[in-house]
């Protein structure tokens, strides 16, 4: 029998897809860095086992799935060549094996997870499903009649799949260290649309959605009128979101999600759209959806000392946004303030004055280091920057974080893709120590 060896099996798309192949009866194992991953933990809890990175890990019946992050170079991967053993990169084997189910490919710029778990949540009500979330959650069913994953636009890796449907929920000029500018990042969706099978569900309010060409029919959704399926009568409150939706103008039903901020609303009716289309009973998408309790990393809150603490993993102007109007909805009468870390270099460089601009709609901002990536140089950058820009904000530091204390009932937002969560973890620990030491 075929043992699936993953080389970097606590990649944000390696380990859910490990977790899947467990799942469905298959042996897996993997290797990775020593430094301990959020993404591990459910890998732990189904007893796969985790090496370190060494050429021994690789022998004959092995098959090798390697993580994108890791060149023809790495020793695990150079040995499998040697040894004749079969390499396959992430996402070329995800694209072959999603082939055997009714795949649901959920792209796009932002709400890419946050979809992608909600249709997964919805969908499972009514069928057998399979699903791969990139915040590293995974399940297999193995007779599963739908496969629900996430398809990164990153180097064109989704230009891989071929799949049954697809979520498109926007398209925005993001990885400048990769796209030249939002022409390119249109042209590969483009093509991606030119590989889907049977249907392409768009948010018709993003100019570029609709312009997209498709052999399939494409249907929208969105808030304006020239949509298929229309959210209206919208209930903004504190405990969620409430609305009506109309098909072609047809009234269908009337919706509530525990969730907050406009992009919520839109991911919803992305999956309202989606499970229409192929005959879901509105009564299990109406229930499912007031049960989801959310993926890893998006708005996730908790509570000390009477100020609110949310781990979001925004880090792109569009997002920070829409992070922070989700926190006003949530907590109107509260103080926001936002704890930031830039994600690469190029980013940051490529969208100051966007990212001041989205800060701005906090009450106060903090700033960490900018957190680099292996593949570029900061070159002159600094985060003074981006400071700069922003009136009401100051610079923070992991061992000085006491300074958050000052927002006694406030909604602290800590948002970034790097390891913004380090600065979550001592100020967490700095109000435990005050705790107990009164």
């Amino acid at each position: 029998m075929t043992v699936y060896h993953f080389v970097g099996i606590k990649g944000t798309g390696m380990s859910p897809l490990a977790q899947i192949l467990h799942d469905m009866k298959f042996k897996v194992q993997g290797s990775d860095i020593e430094k301990e991953l959020f993404t591990q933990k459910a890998l732990e809890e189904r007893n796969i086992p985790i090496y370190s990175f060494s050429k021994d890990n690789i022998s004959a019946g092995l098959t090798v799935i390697a993580g994108n992050a890791f060149s023809d170079t790495h020793e695990e991967i150079k040995a499998a060549q040697e040894q004749g053993v079969p390499v396959y990169r992430y996402h070329h084997f995800l694209g072959e094996f999603v082939s055997r189910f009714t795949s649901i490919a959920v792209t796009g710029a932002h709400g890419k997870t946050s979809t992608t778990g909600l249709l997964a949540h919805v969908i499972q009500g009514a069928e057998p499903t399979s699903y791969l979330i990139g915040d590293g959650s995974g399940k297999g069913v193995e007779n599963s009649k739908y496969f629900v994953f996430e398809a990164c636009e990153y180097r064109r890796h989704f230009l891989s799949y071929h799949p049954d449907y697809a979520i498109m929920t926007n398209i925005d000029f993001d990885h400048p260290d990769y796209y030249r500018d939002i022409d390119d990042v249109f042209e590969a969706f483009q093509q991606m649309a030119l590989q889907v099978k049977k249907g392409i569900i768009a948010c018709g309010d993003d100019e570029y959605l609709q312009q997209i060409q498709a052999k399939v029919p494409v249907v929208y959704y969105g808030l304006s009128d020239h949509n298929d399926f229309q959210a209206r009568n919208i209930e903004k409150h504190t405990t969620g979101t409430k609305f009506d939706v109309f098909v072609r103008n047809t009234f269908y039903g009337t919706f509530e999600i525990p969730a907050f901020g406009t992009h919520s609303l839109l991911n919803s009716l992305a999956v309202i759209a989606m499970c229409h289309y192929e005959n879901v009973d509105i009564s299990i998408i109406q229930d499912r959806l007031k049960t989801f309790k959310g993926v890893k990393r998006r708005f996730n809150e908790k509570v000390m000392n009477g100020q609110v603490l949310i781990d979001d993993y925004a880090h792109h102007p569009t997002e920070i946004k829409a992070t922070i109007e989700a926190a006003r909805q949530k907590y109107p009468n509260r103080e926001i303030v936002a704890v930031f870390q830039p994600h690469t270099f190029t980013r940051t460089q490529s969208f100051l004055d966007e990212f001041a601009d989205s800060l701005k709609l906090a009450d106060r901002v903090y700033l960490c280091d900018i957190f680099g990536s292996a593949r570029e140089k900061a070159g002159n950058l600094s985060i003074n920057d981006l400071k700069e820009r922003i009136e009401q904000s100051a610079l923070i530091e992991e061992e000085n974080t006491s300074v958050l204390k000052q927002h006694k009932a406030g909604v602290l937002v800590f948002m970034g893709a790097g390891d913004i969560q380090k600065y979550q973890r001592a100020y967490e620990q700095l109000l435990l120590e005050s705790e107990s030491a009164s």
